[in-house]
């Protein structure tokens, strides 16, 4: 096939088409720009020809314009697609971290567009007139829904973490259980992080078993700080122990310019517990047990965009704030926008809390799961399509690192088509516009409705009926 390489059209051949002069017409791409990738399909037509895999039946002058036009044309329009396109979730894992984890109040939606769209206060005292500090935009709301004396917020709890360590406990002794030496999403490691931050890690205890006697044998005239890792995104069964917060409060106070701090992960505002979901704390009673620090995600039980919040005693705060690390961590105002309407619903009342959309998909009822499954199965039988549907009793997960050991009880909808296979079928619903991700399991497709609103069901069940063609 190498001879083929000779009647490969050169790239001014197709300046000259009807083709390229509508593609630069309808895209509003530059000629520059589409000439590149008329270069990069031509090379690699070129290569194929050399190694004898053409992917051309009949190769000519001809087909080869035409093939290499036809491919221009799909990646021109391939690439002005967004990379960042919504989804709608069929999983039932509500903290879905490769989907973005917590979604958005339509209030902190609301007020994210609007001060997107504008200039903010940002860094603005308006009631003075004169430079303000981010840092005192969410810390009064903070304080109030945690209970603590002092507020800041940065980027994730990774970076909230590492600023701790890195302002308070540098080149200090930082005592921690080997128990709750946990790896978090993306092979961060809090040991790494610990080694990163300046600061000497302090193994103690076993795996399985730390006991008090463990850290008060520990402290030494070096020792800066006492952590706790909240183990959110593991469960330990079996022969286990481990020391209490409010024991490890009582040793930091016998210990002068000792600092207690846990990182509690996930970080809960709202208690699950009430309703019978999981076992994990909530930030205002750890705060009441005398922790100094304590940080936690805001795009995890919270509900809220993706951030670290850090809360605790106000020297301590003011000690963080201050710290050059502090800039570097920042978050911008869409972060601060979305975060702020998150937890005003956190101070109004029960009713508003539980419509976040965290909140509302874990707590979901399985009789409202139920009539979403029917109302989907009856919509589909409505039309002539090629599905055979039931529903049946599964679970839900969390997700995000969060309450592994919680199984959520739900009603998925398990499909079959008469001609595409579950995998083809996953992925004509997956590569549909919307794209429905959903869970394959027992050779069947599964829909899980715990993490779709009322609000997506039409477009569910437009995708469905669009991959049946």
């Amino acid at each position: 096939m190498k001879h083929l390489v000779r009647e490969l059209p050169p790239v001014h051949a197709f300046k000259k088409s009807e083709q390229f002069i509508k593609l630069i017409e309808t895209t509003g791409l530059t000629e520059s720009r589409v000439i590149t990738v008329i270069q990069q399909i031509i090379s690699d037509l070129r290569v194929k020809l050399l190694t004898g895999t053409s992917p051309i039946e009949n190769p000519s002058k001809e087909n080869f314009f035409n093939y290499i036009i036809t491919r221009t044309e799909e990646s021109v329009h391939k690439r002005q697609e967004d990379f960042l396109t919504p989804v709608i979730n069929g999983t039932g894992t509500v903290l879905h971290t490769n989907l973005g984890r917590a979604r958005l109040s339509d209030d902190a939606i609301a007020h994210v567009v609007a001060i997107a769209g504008s200039y903010s206060n940002l860094e603005y005292n308006i009631d003075e007139g004169k430079r303000g500090s981010r840092h005192d935009i969410l810390e009064e709301l903070l304080i109030e829904v945690t209970g603590a004396e002092a507020a800041m917020v940065v980027n994730n709890n990774a970076a909230a973490v590492y600023l701790i360590l890195r302002a308070l406990a540098k080149d200090k002794e930082v005592i921690v259980s080997r128990g709750q030496l946990v790896e978090i999403g993306g092979s961060f490691r809090i040991s790494s992080i610990m080694e990163e931050s300046g600061a000497n890690l302090v193994e103690v205890g076993t795996t399985n078993k730390t006991h008090l006697y463990d850290y008060q044998n520990a402290i030494s005239e070096n020792t800066g700080m006492l952590l706790k890792v909240h183990t959110s995104n593991f469960k330990m069964i079996g022969f286990t122990e481990s020391v209490q917060t409010e024991a490890l409060v009582t040793l930091k106070n016998q210990h002068e310019g000792l600092i207690f701090y846990e990182d509690l992960g996930s970080g809960s505002i709202y208690d699950f517990r009430k309703d019978g979901i999981g076992e994990e704390p909530v930030v205002k009673e750890v705060i009441q047990s005398g922790v100094d620090l304590v940080s936690f995600s805001g795009d995890k039980l919270l509900g809220g965009p993706q951030a670290g919040i850090i809360v605790g005693k106000k020297e301590l705060i003011n000690r963080l704030k201050k710290h050059q690390l502090a800039r570097v961590l920042r978050v911008d105002k869409m972060t601060f926008a979305g975060l702020e309407k998150t937890l005003r619903d956190y101070l109004t009342s029960e009713e508003a809390t539980r419509k976040l959309p965290t909140v509302r998909d874990i707590t979901k009822t399985l009789s409202e799961i139920e009539n979403q499954a029917n109302a989907f199965i009856t919509a589909l039988t409505e039309v002539d399509t090629g599905y055979h549907c039931y529903i049946k009793e599964s679970t839900s997960q969390i997700g995000g690192g969060t309450m592994p050991d919680v199984q959520l009880p739900t009603y998925v909808v398990s499909l079959t088509h008469a001609t595409y296979s579950e995998n083809e079928l996953a992925e004509k619903l997956r590569l549909g516009t919307p794209a429905i991700i959903t869970r394959i399991q027992e050779e069947q497709v599964m829909i899980d409705f715990r993490t779709i609103s009322i609000e997506e069901m039409p477009e569910l069940i437009q995708a469905f009926i669009v991959a049946d063609r």
